[in-house]
């Protein structure tokens, strides 16, 4: 979340991004993130996230293979041994999905926090740091829920291409096929309920922690 703010707020001295600033809330408890366009939200979590997921691929695909039942790793250093002996595109599978899953995620995510905590900062101005850390949580928690749902058919293929050996499974396309015909429409959101309520939970209390701290900071700071 801290790179997301950064980029966020180097963005926010943009005239392209910047957004008009309007005071929600009364000032003190209040979120203090940068304010900018919902275009700069989009690509800043877009950004932020893709570039993560391409440094952590290699340990996205050496924990699902780890906790698959079709591989026979003893532990999790031999398994990364094991897929790097296998040439470099093994630590790379699935990149593809996990862009396609991760940049509209981030994105969404961030473009329906923001919109949420203001509309309900201007229907419940806030009266307390705990009024705002309520706020902050249930938009979150919203914002989380939409971005899963709208994102979860990508964790599914990348999941098929990172554990599945069967060439079929082998390319973005090819596995898209796989899924099509073996399960239909349904087979692109196996496990979402699972992957929704960790979503929902870790953005509630992620963002709420998050914005409570810089809120905590800044009030240390104005005294």
């Amino acid at each position: 979340m801290t790179s997301v703010t950064q980029l966020r707020s180097i963005m926010a001295t943009s005239p392209y991004f910047a957004a008009v600033r309007v005071h929600t809330g009364n000032g003190k408890n209040s979120s203090v993130l940068p304010t900018i366009t919902n275009t700069g939200n989009l690509l800043a979590g877009a950004t932020m996230r893709v570039g993560v997921g391409f440094l952590l691929n290699p340990f996205s695909v050496v924990k699902a293979q780890f906790e698959s039942n079709m591989y026979a790793y003893q532990s999790v250093t031999g398994a990364l041994i094991s897929i790097t002996r296998q040439g470099p595109s093994e630590l790379l599978r699935g990149f593809l999905a996990s862009a396609l899953r991760d940049a509209p995620y981030a994105g969404l995510f961030i473009v329906f926090y923001e919109g949420i905590k203001r509309e309900t900062y201007s229907i419940f101005p806030t009266t307390s740091s705990g009024h705002a850390a309520v706020i902050h949580s249930s938009s979150a928690a919203s914002a989380g829920a939409i971005a899963t749902l709208a994102t979860h058919p990508f964790d599914v293929i990348k999941t098929k291409i990172q554990v599945r050996s069967e060439d079929r499974y082998h390319g973005f396309w090819r596995t898209v096929r796989t899924i099509w015909q073996q399960r239909g429409i349904t087979g692109y959101f196996d496990g979402a309920s699972l992957r929704l309520s960790r979503k929902v939970l870790s953005s509630a209390i992620g963002w709420a922690v998050y914005e409570g701290y810089l809120m905590f900071v800044r009030t240390r700071m104005i005294h």
